[in-house]
């Protein structure tokens, strides 16, 4: 599942929500860096990086914007990356809308866990929240859905989840609050998909051939 053999112009048709979000933090990062650097904290909180300071609250639009705002290269790249190998199924598996609507509920969901816990100042942005949330579908569609998930995937997918959990815990100035809101807000928007898809078919059964 997770191998890509797609050349560029097939990895942009068959996932164009994906393609759209790593261009999106791709033209965000050389915004930043044109205008000052991606690791000044005035120029993330110019480009809507998320933040924590005594006496000031965050503006609700900063949830969204923070999805797509990175702190250095390398944490461009290795989210990224992540996304182009690990997000792009589930875009298939959603469909494109639903996945889009996935994706940034997932990254809100960690941006308000970050904001929720975190007790001292802080600045946070990254697509991780959101990633983590792709990682946690993957899990409920192995416990929910195993015609979708094979063996195979299922533990590739938790020993990524593992190591990541660790490496939030052990690395210093990541945000574990953020990891956390997003994998558990995956898990909670998964339910609710599922409850949704699992809804309108009851329904479309209900109203099938002989109903007017």
């Amino acid at each position: 599942m997770f191998a890509r053999r797609e050349s560029l112009g097939q990895y942009v048709r068959l996932y164009p929500v994906t393609t759209a979000i790593i261009l999106i933090q791709l033209l965000v990062m050389v915004a930043m860096e044109w205008y000052g650097s991606s690791k000044n904290s005035e120029t993330l909180l110019r480009f809507g990086a998320m933040f924590g300071i005594p006496g000031f609250e965050p503006e609700p639009w900063r949830y969204v914007t923070a999805i797509f705002v990175h702190i250095g290269f390398q944490h461009l790249l290795f989210n990224s990356f992540a996304l182009y190998v690990f997000a792009a199924p589930l875009e298939r598996m959603l469909g494109s809308l639903r996945y889009a609507a996935f994706y940034l509920a997932s990254g809100i969901a960690g941006n308000l866990a970050s904001a929720w816990f975190h007790s001292d100042p802080f600045i946070g942005a990254g697509a991780s929240g959101a990633i983590y949330g792709v990682y946690a579908a993957y899990l409920y569609l192995s416990v929910f859905r195993r015609d979708l998930i094979d063996y195979q995937t299922k533990q590739t997918v938790w020993t990524i989840v593992i190591i990541g959990f660790v490496y939030s815990f052990i690395i210093p100035n990541v945000d574990i609050y953020a990891h956390a809101g997003g994998f558990v807000g995956g898990l909670a928007v998964s339910a609710l998909m599922t409850l949704f898809v699992k809804r309108r078919r009851r329904r479309e059964s209900w109203d099938g051939p002989g109903a007017e």
